[in-house]
C-alpha cells in the first residue's frame, strides 16, 4: 500500500499553496484520495513530480547541462589532483574551449600560452583531445609536442566537458631534434628561444608506469565530476520543475 501525504505535506514538497494543490488534483496532475474528509496523495507520484516521470516532459538543454557544472568544486579537486599527479590539468567544454583555470602549468607550458599563436594552439590541441575518437584516456601529443590525454565529463548522456591533463614525456626526446623543434615552436609563438629551451629542460619525463596510472586517476577525477555534475542537474531540474509548477 503506497504511503499517503497529506495536503500540508505536498505543499512542503513542491512547495506551493494550498489552493495550487486543489488546482492540480483537479486538471489530473496530482492523483489523490478522501479519507474521510481530507484529501491525502499518494507519495510515489509525488516523488515523481520532482524528479521521475515528469523530466520527460521537460527539456534540458546542452547548454542548460553545461550550466550544472560546479566549477567552484571542480576548480580545488584539479588543482589537488594536477599538484599530485605532477601534471598540468583543465577542464574544457566540449569544443576544446578552458572553463576552469589551468592547474599546475609547467614553465615551458606558460610561455606558450602567454602567447596569441601558443595560446590558439593550444586551444586547437584541446579541441582535437574533445573530439577524439578511441579509448577515453587514450595519450596524444599537443602542437607543442608534450604528452596529454582528455577524460570525458558527460551528464545524462551528453558530453559536456573534458578534463585535459599532460604535459610531459613518456622518452627522452633527442636533444639535437628537440632544440631544432623549440627553436621553431619559439619562433612561430614570437618567444625568446632561449628562455623556451630552458624551460623545456624542466619538462617531466615519466617512466613507463607512470602514465598508466595518470590515465585510472584521470578517469576517476572525471568520474568524480560527472557524479557531482549530475547531481547539480538533477537539483536544477526539481527546482525547474517547482517553478513551473508554482508558476501555474
Amino acid at each position: 500500500m503506497p504511503n499517503l501525504l497529506t495536503a500540508k505535506e505536498v505543499q512542503e514538497l513542491l512547495s506551493v499553496d494550498r489552493t495550487t494543490i486543489y488546482r492540480m488534483l483537479k486538471d489530473g496532475r496530482l492523483e489523490g484520495v478522501k479519507v474521510g474528509n481530507q484529501w491525502r496523495f499518494s507519495d510515489e507520484k509525488v516523488k515523481e513530480m520532482l524528479g521521475g516521470s515528469i523530466d520527460e516532459d521537460i527539456d534540458i538543454s546542452a547548454s542548460n547541462l553545461q550550466e550544472a557544472l560546479p566549477i567552484h568544486c571542480m576548480q580545488p579537486i584539479q588543482d589537488v589532483f594536477a599538484e599530485i599527479a605532477e601534471v598540468g590539468s583543465v577542464v574544457t567544454d566540449k569544443d576544446g574551449n578552458p572553463i576552469t583555470r589551468i592547474s599546475n602549468s609547467c614553465d615551458f607550458c606558460k610561455l606558450i600560452l602567454g602567447s596569441a599563436e601558443g595560446r590558439q594552439g593550444c586551444f586547437s590541441s584541446w579541441k582535437e583531445l574533445a573530439e577524439a575518437e578511441g579509448t577515453d584516456t587514450e595519450f596524444r601529443h599537443c602542437h607543442a609536442g608534450l604528452e596529454y590525454a582528455r577524460a570525458k565529463i558527460e551528464v545524462k548522456g551528453e558530453l559536456v566537458a573534458s578534463l585535459v591533463s599532460g604535459q610531459f614525456y613518456t622518452a627522452p626526446p633527442d636533444a639535437e631534434e628537440e632544440r631544432k623543434r623549440v627553436e621553431k615552436l619559439a619562433k612561430k609563438c614570437q618567444i625568446n628561444p632561449s628562455l623556451l629551451l630552458q624551460a623545456a629542460q624542466e619538462i617531466h619525463l615519466f617512466e613507463s608506469s607512470k602514465p598508466k596510472d595518470l590515465e585510472k586517476w584521470l578517469a576517476r577525477v572525471a568520474d568524480t565530476f560527472v557524479d557531482i555534475s549530475t547531481e547539480r542537474a538533477d537539483m536544477m531540474l526539481r527546482l525547474q520543475t517547482i517553478s513551473e509548477v508554482s508558476a501555474l
